[in-house]
């Protein structure tokens, strides 16, 4: 997957130093941290963060020195592959990391992380540009990490196919029927020369998030929005406007590449692809003209509603500075912080004029619609709860979802066999731990 989903984490240990400490009075809306009285005595601390961020976190950080010259930020990561697992290992070794970066849901077990809430309180921290994601990311009522990236969906279209066939563009309002029967449209020839209205890749939420865009939750007890989605997806396949689950895995499809090679007339995926793209262009891979608008969405939901997947910085509640730990994770989380990631192209959680306007850039490079992205209303793609994601979606959702798309079952037969074992290997477990989980 991000959000799962497609984000990357790949890259090399990276180490870096920032220095800070808050001597300015308060600062409200800024997202900086208000001032502790009297003399701030120097103090260190150890983060880890995943390395994809490593540039844009050492750029943070220097900013945050300006204002902060006493608290010092020892920043460590972990390859990909080994993140989660090994930064699990190191917490229960009590090893001492006093700021956590990555998906919150992945800690909730370990009982490691400390509610913000009072932080928050005491701190007088704005959290109005968070959105909905500051309430979605709460957890019985409790705050236990803020959000300073994000992944979002769009369509992204090939401007020169549309063009050559004399089509009108993607409309930005734009339903997933309408959708389809542009897809039917955008549909030619045969063979290794077909080009195909669209592209889903396999993905379990490519049919998933039209129930999402609702507000739905893929552990609710009624599932019914679900069964549309995927039946959506299969009669698309039936249409032969995108390519089939079974060809992609057998072919080894990928939606990057699938896209990149000029036959794929619209692509749903995440906001990740801009850079790919962007890269393709820059290395002359690819020479068609391209833009982006809104995902489509159910009737009745506005324009321009994706799914979020956060990305969150979180307080050890055995660092031994937790105070100084908080200055940094609202820095880097508030509108400061933002402003920066934003500028290097992430999706921020926290926004705000200033750094849509950073995120969009001076519109000399594409997508032109770029702006859609910080325009979104969203929903969090799947609950932040423990076992969700790697119960619930990467084994539930995908095992029931692929035997639908193999023609083993009917997508009654898989939403019916999804809410069965989510209840019996999922919320049996965990659920009545959660007063926020909806019965």
């Amino acid at each position: 997957m991000k959000k799962m989903i497609g984000i990357a984490v790949t890259g090399a240990m990276l180490a870096g130093l920032a220095t800070g400490c808050a001597t300015s009075k308060e600062t409200g809306s800024s997202g900086t941290t208000a001032a502790p009285k009297g003399e701030t005595k120097p103090v260190t601390l150890k983060m880890t963060v995943l390395s994809d961020d490593q540039n844009a976190f050492k750029e943070v950080f220097a900013e945050f020195k300006k204002e902060n010259p006493n608290i010092d930020v020892q920043i460590d990561t972990i390859p990909q592959q080994q993140y989660y697992e090994k930064l699990r290992m190191q917490l229960s070794s009590g090893e001492n990391i006093d700021i956590i970066g990555g998906n919150m849901d992945v800690f909730l077990d370990t009982g490691i992380l400390e509610p913000l809430d009072d932080y928050i309180a005491k701190n007088k921290m704005d959290v109005s540009g968070f959105g909905p994601l500051y309430d979605n990311l709460k957890v019985n009522d409790k705050t236990y990490g803020l959000p300073y990236r994000k992944s979002n969906w769009m369509l992204y279209y090939n401007k020169t196919l549309f063009d050559e066939m004399k089509v009108p563009y993607p409309k930005a309002d734009m339903t997933w029927d309408e959708f389809r029967d542009l897809a039917k449209k955008m549909t030619k020839g045969e063979g290794a020369n077909k080009v195909y209205g669209a592209f889903l890749h396999p993905w379990a939420q490519t049919w998933y998030m039209q129930a999402v865009q609702t507000g739905a939750s893929i552990i609710d007890k009624d599932l019914s929005p679900f069964k549309k989605g995927l039946q959506f997806r299969m009669d698309m396949e039936k249409d032969g406007s995108i390519m089939s689950w079974a060809e992609q895995i057998t072919t080894n499809a990928h939606y990057n590449s699938a896209f990149q090679k000029g036959n794929v007339a619209m692509n749903v995926i995440g906001d990740w692809h801009v850079a790919q793209l962007r890269a393709a262009e820059q290395e002359k891979k690819i020479s068609f003209d391209w833009d982006v608008v809104p995902i489509p969405h159910p009737a009745g939901v506005p324009a321009n509603t994706s799914l979020a997947t956060p990305v969150s910085l979180m307080l050890n509640k055995n660092s031994k500075n937790k105070d100084a730990a908080f200055q940094v994770i609202q820095f880097m989380t508030g509108a400061k912080g933002a402003k920066v990631f934003a500028s290097k192209g992430f999706l921020t959680g926290y926004t705000n004029d200033d750094i849509r306007k950073a995120y969009i850039g001076d519109g000399s490079l594409k997508p032109k619609n770029i702006h859609y992205f910080v325009e979104q209303r969203e929903y969090a793609e799947y609950p932040l709860l423990p076992g969700v994601k790697n119960i619930v979606l990467n084994n539930i959702y995908k095992q029931e979802g692929e035997m639908a798309l193999t023609g083993a079952q009917t997508a009654d037969q898989a939403i019916q066999k999804i809410g069965d074992r989510v209840q019996k290997e999922w919320a049996d477990k965990y659920a009545k731990d959660y007063k926020n989980t909806k019965k």
